[in-house]
């Protein structure tokens, strides 16, 4: 392992902005390894204390329970009734049951939207994100782009009921897609038993109108694409070794 990888050091300046009682939203991807690995090591050194995490995918899940990081489903978080330590108890309130969810990002545009759904993972973590106080992203230089879709496809998870006519309206769009496989040639499975298009398009002028276009499909179950909205910051890394952090407003 490169301990200079700036993927590492940008994960770990992340992990520092978890405390003792938390709540922490735990993303998937190579990015998001480094900083599992970085709350786990706090965690046997006595340094963070009386934390409680919710994995965004079953292979999240198992590698913290592997890491003795003490987990927790999103329903039983719900249930409990459990609001975070600064909020009261209103309406409002209510939603953001997490403190603190971290994760990593396939590209990032100039404001702040993300792709995110190289893993796979798209679908739960963005229901993660939506329960959470704040969401912390991070990322690297490769990762920085002037627009989304410039050098990632949009993930989109569909039913596998309608995979070919979402396949063909994605194409109407003007994406070239494709059908994700795993490397034994087998379609691509989410947690959620659902398959994944791979979108890719030159450039997206207009993030919220083209999320909106998806988000009319009943084939469609989420896309990859993240909203400004929803980032609270960006902790990105580069090959200098130095780090810096760019804030947005949650809406």
């Amino acid at each position: 392992m490169n301990l200079n990888d700036p993927k590492k050091i940008a994960a770990e300046k992340a992990v520092e902005e978890i405390k003792d009682d938390m709540i922490v939203g735990l993303g998937t991807g190579s990015t998001f390894h480094f900083a599992l690995l970085k709350i786990a090591e706090r965690i046997q050194s006595g340094e963070l204390k009386n934390i409680k995490c919710v994995a965004s995918s079953k292979q999240t899940e198992l590698k913290a329970a592997e890491l003795g990081i003490p987990l927790v489903t999103l329903n039983e978080l719900y249930k409990s009734g459990r609001r975070t330590s600064s909020q009261s108890a209103t309406k409002t309130a209510d939603k953001f049951s997490i403190d603190l969810t971290i994760d990593g990002a396939d590209e990032l545009d100039k404001d702040l939207n993300l792709i995110k759904g190289g893993g796979g993972a798209l679908l739960r973590e963005k229901v993660i994100v939506q329960a959470s106080k704040k969401f912390i992203v991070v990322v690297d230089e490769s990762k920085l782009s002037k627009k989304l879709g410039m050098n990632f496809p949009v993930p989109v998870e569909v039913l596998q009921f309608a995979v070919e006519a979402e396949k063909s309206f994605l194409e109407s769009l003007g994406a070239n897609v494709s059908i994700r496989k795993n490397s034994d040639g087998e379609h691509f499975i989410t947690d959620e038993g659902n398959f994944i298009l791979d979108a890719k398009i030159n450039a997206i002028e207009n993030v919220d109108e083209f999320a909106s276009i998806l988000e009319q499909r009943a084939g469609i179950v989420e896309h990859g694409l993240f909203r400004s909205c929803l980032v609270s910051k960006v902790v990105c890394s580069f090959s200098d070794g130095s780090v810096t952090e760019w804030n947005s407003y949650k809406l």
